[in-house]
């Protein structure tokens, strides 16, 4: 699982450049944005967390 979660980051990293990232959140409105972003570092941090146990 633990490879899976870090296979993911990479992946959202190697494919969503900043550019294109803060493009799509003013696109979809400021708090649109940062309501995804907030659920996206969640998931992370989630899959994260049951990995290590």
């Amino acid at each position: 699982m633990k490879k899976a979660a870090y296979l993911l980051l990479l992946v959202l990293a190697v494919t969503l450049s900043s550019c294109d990232l803060v493009e799509g959140i003013f696109k979809a409105g400021v708090w649109t944005g940062l309501l995804i972003v907030a659920l996206v570092l969640g998931l992370i941090i989630w899959l994260l967390s049951r990995g290590r146990k």
